[in-house]
């Protein structure tokens, strides 16, 4: 059964996991088409209480009970399958949905679906894309993957045809959505806890791209050689940058004091744009140039391309500035994959610094064995790597690989490493150890935020 978000207002849909980022902004997008939204979610967050001000109703427990008022009941891919709430919801014969299935009827009603999918970069892109797509006035509907100034927060629920969206690969979720411009940044190993190996991911990703209708068109990076081979068999029109090769290209590339590049836009041969990013990293010229083909494919001027991108000055929690004490900038990273850490401290050798001091958390124990020797040559660039202990998330410890393993095999490579086991512990080591033009990272996609925030208390 499908959902149809003009034609089923008047059903309760209740979100079993609510506080996440993208369930948050799905139920955003229902309460601001006036539906009734419930859910559920063991801790309160600044999404949940802005849920709760918009007009949802939050429970912070999981209960059957949660659900009989509920028409549809939306679950993500983090949920038991002895989940009390969806148990109640299958007894109750409730209309069940995956939080991907559900996100991909929403896309259904509307024409020019724009999905980000990749490795890497997804939410810093559908950032850029979105700023752009404000810029020209498309009143779009947006669901970020991270926090984003211009619309305050995750989400935008706009009345166009216009929609713009991260596509998660993980557990293969992306094969649900209808895109009209499938963009795939990049193609690495990763979620291996899911897939079986580099060859089943790239499997997945050419099927989300045969999921673009042969008007529509694939977007990618020409100069990765797997999203190439991908295009080169997708049914539909395709859309190439890269630094060198592609439709799109940069040229006359500079960097300011901040790491933030300068660079011509090169559309087949012929100078389109002059672009000055706002945000550091060699990476985001990528991003930008992924964006700007979107933004082309669909008709926006230049004018608002230009606008729309220099505007944008990044998402919370990618290279976010979080303060600066006693002459020591404190800096927050999402980065928690070795090729996204290896390009987070390439842009920390652009910024201003005496010493780049990386406090990294590991993102569950799967991701840490299966790409552990690449873990280990990730961190070159750091003058001092802290390790704190793996940040579990989805996952049990089942004693098989550690953060000391980690720190173990890093430090026969010659780096400056130490773990330590408790955030109190690094917060006391940073204090008595940085020394005014040091540069502090915290990476990682679990909690380590709070050590710098508890550096800068």
């Amino acid at each position: 059964m499908n959902f149809n978000l003009n034609k089923d207002v008047n059903k309760t849909v209740h979100f079993i996991g609510i506080g996440g980022i993208s369930m948050s902004g799905l139920a955003e997008i229902l309460l601001e088409y006036g539906y009734k939204v419930s859910g559920s979610d063991m801790k309160e967050s600044s999404l949940t209480k802005k849920l709760e001000a918009k007009g949802a109703s939050i429970f912070p427990y999981h209960s059957g009970e949660n659900v009989k008022d509920a028409d549809i009941v939306v679950y993500t891919a983090a949920i038991s399958n002895d989940n009390p709430e969806l148990l109640e919801a299958k007894n109750l014969n409730k209309q069940i949905m995956d939080r991907a299935e559900f996100l991909g009827d929403i896309m259904k009603g509307h024409k020019y679906n724009i999905a980000i999918s990749g490795t890497h970069g997804k939410t810093t892109t559908t950032s850029m894309t979105s700023h752009i797509f404000m810029e020209a006035n498309t009143d779009p509907t947006i669901l970020i993957g991270g926090e984003l100034d211009l619309i305050n927060g995750n989400v935008r629920a706009g009345k166009s045809q216009y929609f713009i969206s991260e596509a998660c690969e993980y557990k293969e979720s992306f094969l649900k959505f209808f895109p009209y411009i499938a963009v795939v940044l990049n193609i690495d190993a990763d979620h291996l806890d899911y897939y079986k190996d580099i060859n089943h991911i790239k499997s997945s990703f050419s099927k989300f791209v045969s999921l673009v209708p042969k008007d529509g068109y694939v977007v990618g990076n020409a100069e990765d050689f797997r999203v190439q081979e991908i295009m080169d068999n997708a049914p539909c029109n395709i859309v190439s940058y890269g630094f060198h090769k592609g439709n799109f290209t940069a040229q006359n590339i500079s960097f300011d004091e901040k790491g933030c590049a300068s660079f011509s836009v090169i559309k087949n041969g012929t100078l389109v744009t002059n672009i000055k990013l706002n945000v550091p990293g060699r990476h985001n010229i990528l991003n930008a140039l992924s964006s700007i083909a979107c933004a082309d494919i669909l008709n926006v001027n230049y004018s608002n391309i230009k606008k729309g991108i220099e505007a944008f000055k990044g998402t919370h929690k990618r290279f976010e500035l979080k303060g600066v004490k006693n002459g020591v900038t404190v800096i927050d990273d999402y980065a928690h994959h070795p090729t996204e850490i290896r390009a987070t401290l390439s842009t920390a050798k652009n910024y201003p610094h005496r010493r780049i001091v990386c406090v990294f958390q590991p993102h569950t124990y799967s991701r840490t064995l299966s790409l552990l020797n690449d873990f280990s040559e990730a961190f070159f660039d750091a003058d001092e790597l802290i390790l704190a202990d793996i940040y579990a998330a989805r996952e049990k410890d089942t004693k098989v690989v550690s953060s000391n393993m980690l720190g173990d095999i890093i430090r026969d490579k010659g780096i400056n490493c130490k773990n330590f086991h408790s955030f109190d512990g690094i917060t006391n080591y940073l204090e008595e150890n940085l020394s005014s033009g040091d540069l502090l990272l915290t990476v990682g996609a679990g909690d380590i935020v709070k050590v710098g925030e508890n550096f800068l208390k």
